[in-house]
């Protein structure tokens, strides 16, 4: 993985998170007519600042790859992807559009070292599960509880897109060197998240 094309966002992409696109910029559509090139997948990073139309955004360094499962195009010149997130990526240079966005990135695999525990994996599912009872003592539908992997390394991410988190916190578990660290880090995010949930609904 050296040159890989990007297409910043407004929203994270996370590894085993699926990803729907419309795409109808003429800098993307170059973009989906050279997926051949780059064996159907590019780069997600978070905009920091900026708009995900026109051009001039602030990008972020991180990052996760994207890659094409579906794709159709439209009569209106348009085209419609389903692309899951797969392995994240540091950013090492933002090369000059060509048209599209493209960068000079390292993958980023988790540490070994810290492949976290049972007890901090209990604290993340416990965070999740308070901020479900939040919504559902509040008559507010969540749907039937995930199954989440049993392996923490995915199950960060899964329980991460299943959250009620905002994009730069997601962006801070993302940034976690290993499952541990991203345990620890989502099980201190959702205990905010269930504070302020039951604040904004009257428990507290």
């Amino acid at each position: 993985m050296t040159i890989v094309p990007q297409f910043p966002l407004g929203s994270v992409l996370l590894p085993h998170m699926l990803l729907p696109l419309v795409v109808f910029e003429p800098r993307y559509r170059q973009l989906v007519a050279d997926l051949d090139r780059h064996d159907h997948r590019f780069g997600v990073v978070l905009i920091d600042r900026g708009s995900e139309v026109g051009g001039g955004e602030i990008r972020g360094a991180v990052g996760t790859i994207a890659r094409v499962r579906d794709l159709a195009t439209l009569p209106d010149g348009r085209s419609t992807l389903v692309c899951v997130g797969t392995e994240r990526f540091r950013v090492v240079e933002w090369l000059p559009d060509d048209p599209y966005p493209l960068a000079d990135v390292e993958p980023w695999p988790d540490d070994p070292d810290d492949p976290g525990t049972a007890d901090e994996a209990a604290a993340m599912f416990a965070g999740y599960d308070r901020c479900r009872d939040i919504f559902t003592r509040n008559g507010i539908d969540v749907g039937p509880r995930p199954a989440f992997d049993p392996e923490l390394a995915v199950s960060t991410y899964q329980v991460t897109a299943s959250s009620p988190l905002g994009d730069f916190d997601r962006r801070q578990i993302l940034l976690g060197h290993g499952a541990g660290e991203r345990a620890r880090r989502l099980a201190d995010h959702l205990d905010l998240a269930a504070t302020t949930l039951a604040f904004r609904l009257g428990e507290g």
